[in-house]
C-alpha cells in the first residue's frame, strides 16, 4: 500500500527527521545520488559565504561613493537589507516545500508549469554563472591591488585575467573533493568574514588620528553620476546593497546534500541575510568613518577605493594585512558560488534542459559530486569574463548578468506560490498568516529593483558608461526562448504521481535511474 505523501500536516511539531529527506526527495521525483553530509550550519554558511559582505561591499564601495555617497550607502543598506529579508523569508517558505538542487526552477515548474520553470531556470543559471565570474574577477582585481602595494606590481587586463583563471582553477579543484570539504570551507568562511569585519572596523577605529563626523557618515550626499536629479541618483545608489545581497539561494541548491533540508535550507536562507545585513552595516560604517580624502579615495591609483582607505589610514603594512583578509574572504565566496552553480547545472541537466545534459548530470561514484557540472560552471564563468581583456566596462556587464538573472528568479516562485493560494502544500518551515503580506512585499520590491538594474547609471550615456543589464536580460531571455524550441520535447521535471509502493519502477520509467 502506498505511503501517505509528505506534508507539514504529518510532520510532528513541524520537525522533519533527517532520514525523511530521502523519502521527500523521491516524492519530488528524484533518486538520491548526492551525499547528504552538510549540516544546518554548513547550509547557512554557503549562502552567507556567497553573499560575502567582504566581497560585495568592498568591490562596489567605489560605486557607492559616486552614486549618493555615504548617506545613500548607509541608509540604503539598512532599507534594502530589510526588503531582501522579506524576499528571503518568502523564498525560504517555498524552499521548505521543495528542497531540491534545482531550487527556483523546480519550484516554478511545480507551481506554474513547464514554461515558468524553464525561464526561471535559465535566469537562475546565467545569474549563478555570472556571479562566479563577477566574484572571482573581483578577487583578481583585489589581488592585483595587493601585489601593487607589496611588490609594485602594475595590474594590466592580461595579468588580471591570468590571476582570475588561476582562482577559477583553484575553486574547481576544491569543489571536486566533495561536499564535506565545501561545507568545512564555508563554515570557516563564516568565522573568517565575521572576524575579518571585526578586525577591519576595530583597527580603523583605533589607529587613524582622524575620523569623519557622524554627520558626514550619515548625511553627506555625493553625486558624481552626471545626473542632476538627487532622487534618481539615490535610487541608483541602492544598487550597492542590492548587488551584494545576491546568492542566498545557494542554501536551496545544496538542499539535496543537507540533513533535515526542509528546515535547514529555509533557515539557512533567512539567517544568511540577517547576519550579512548587520555585519555589512558595521563594515560600511567603519570604512566610511575612516575616509581621509574623499576624492583621493574615489580615484585611488590602486583601482580599489577600500584599499586606498586602508592605505591612508594605516600605512602600507596595515593595508596589506587587511587587504589580504579581504582577498581570502573573496576566495571563500567564489568557492561557495561554484558549489551552488554546479548543483544548478547538475539539476537542470537532470531534467534535460541543457545541451549535453547526459554529460553534465553525471556524478562521481567516489565523492558523490557532479564533477562535469563543476568544470562547466568554471569554464563558462571564464568565457563570460573574457571581454574584460578589451573593455573596462566588461566587469560591470558581468555583474549585470549576475543580478539581472538571479533577482527576478527569486520572485517568480514566490509570485506563483501566492497565485496558487491554498493549493500550495507548505513545508515544515512556513510563515503562517504572514505568508501573503511578506510574499507581496517581496514581489513588489523585486519588480522595483529590476527596473533600477536596467536604468542608466551615469550621464552622458556612452559605450563605456552604458548599463548593459538590459542587454544581459534580453540575451538570457532570447537564449532561453530559442533553446526551448529545441529541448521542449525532452525537458521536464519528473511525474510525481507514481510515488508509492512501485516507486523504483516509476523511476525507471521516468529515466531517473
Amino acid at each position: 500500500m502506498p505511503r501517505a505523501p509528505w506534508s507539514s500536516s504529518n510532520v510532528p511539531d513541524g520537525k522533519t527527521p533527517p532520514h525523511d529527506e530521502e523519502r521527500r526527495l523521491r516524492e519530488l521525483g528524484y533518486r538520491p545520488v548526492l551525499a547528504r553530509r552538510m549540516g544546518g550550519f554548513g547550509n547557512f554558511a554557503i549562502s552567507f559565504s556567497v553573499i560575502s559582505i567582504l566581497s560585495g561591499c568592498m568591490t562596489l564601495y567605489g560605486f557607492g561613493l559616486n552614486t549618493g555617497g555615504p548617506a545613500v550607502m548607509l541608509w540604503g543598506w539598512a532599507g534594502v537589507g530589510l526588503f531582501v529579508l522579506f524576499i528571503g523569508m518568502a523564498l525560504a517558505e517555498v524552499t521548505s516545500a521543495y528542497p531540491t538542487s534545482g531550487a527556483l526552477y523546480y519550484m516554478a515548474d511545480r507551481l506554474g508549469g513547464r514554461r515558468w520553470g524553464w525561464y526561471t531556470g535559465w535566469l537562475n543559471l546565467l545569474g549563478l554563472l555570472g556571479a562566479i565570474a563577477g566574484i572571482d574577477y573581483g578577487a583578481a582585481l583585489f589581488t592585483g591591488a595587493f601585489l601593487n602595494l607589496k611588490w609594485g606590481f602594475t595590474p594590466t587586463p592580461g595579468s588580471t585575467m591570468l590571476i582570475f583563471c588561476a582562482i577559477l582553477l583553484l575553486h574547481a579543484v576544491l569543489n571536486l573533493f566533495g561536499v564535506r570539504l565545501v561545507s568545512l570551507l564555508n563554515s570557516a568562511s563564516v568565522w573568517w568574514h565575521l572576524a575579518g569585519v571585526a578586525l577591519i572596523v576595530a583597527v580603523l577605529a583605533i589607529v587613524p588620528d582622524h575620523h569623519q563626523s557622524v554627520s558626514f557618515v550619515f548625511t553627506k550626499f555625493n553625486n558624481d553620476t552626471g545626473w542632476s536629479n538627487p532622487l534618481y541618483v539615490a535610487a541608483i545608489g541602492l544598487l550597492l546593497a542590492q548587488y551584494t545581497f545576491c546568492g542566498y539561494d545557494a542554501s536551496a541548491h545544496l538542499s539535496e546534500e543537507t540533513s533535515n533540508a526542509s528546515v535547514s535550507a529555509a533557515r539557512g536562507i533567512v539567517r544568511s541575510i540577517w547576519v550579512s545585513w548587520l555585519a555589512g552595516f558595521v563594515l560600511l560604517a567603519g570604512l566610511t568613518f575612516s575616509i581621509q580624502n574623499y576624492a583621493g579615495t574615489q580615484n585611488s591609483p590602486t583601482g580599489v577605493p577600500p584599499a586606498q582607505i586602508l592605505l591612508d589610514s594605516l600605512g602600507t603594512g596595515g593595508a596589506e594585512v587587511l587587504l589580504l583578509v579581504v582577498i581570502v574572504a573573496q576566495l571563500f565566496c567564489g568557492n561557495a558560488e561554484v558549489a551552488a552553480a554546479s548543483r544548478m547545472v547538475f539539476a537542470f541537466s537532470r531534467d534535460n534542459a541543457l545541451p549535453g545534459s547526459a554529460l553534465w548530470r553525471k556524478v562521481s561514484s567516489r565523492t558523490q559530486t557532479p564533477v562535469p557540472a563543476v568544470w562547466l560552471a568554471v569554464v563558462v564563468a571564464c568565457v563570460l569574463a573574457l571581454p574584460s581583456l578589451y573593455s573596462t566596462t566588461a566587469y560591470g556587464a558581468v555583474t549585470a548578468i549576475n543580478v539581472i538573472g538571479i533577482t527576478p528568479a527569486y520572485a517568480i516562485p514566490v509570485l506563483l506560490r501566492l497565485r496558487a493560494g491554498d493549493r500550495f502544500q507548505r513545508g515544515p518551515w512556513h510563515l503562517g498568516r504572514w505568508s501573503r503580506p511578506v510574499g507581496w512585499v517581496a514581489v513588489v520590491w523585486v519588480a522595483f529593483v529590476t527596473v533600477l538594474f536596467c536604468l542608466p547609471q551615469s550621464s552622458p550615456i556612452t559605450v563605456d558608461s552604458m548599463n548593459y543589464a538590459v542587454i544581459a536580460l534580453a540575451a538570457v531571455l532570447i537564449l532561453a526562448s530559442v533553446w526551448w524550441y529545441v529541448a521542449r520535447r525532452t525537458y521536464g521535471t519528473p511525474d510525481t504521481s507514481a510515488y508509492g509502493s512501485d516507486w523504483e519502477q516509476a523511476e525507471i520509467a521516468e529515466g531517473i535511474v
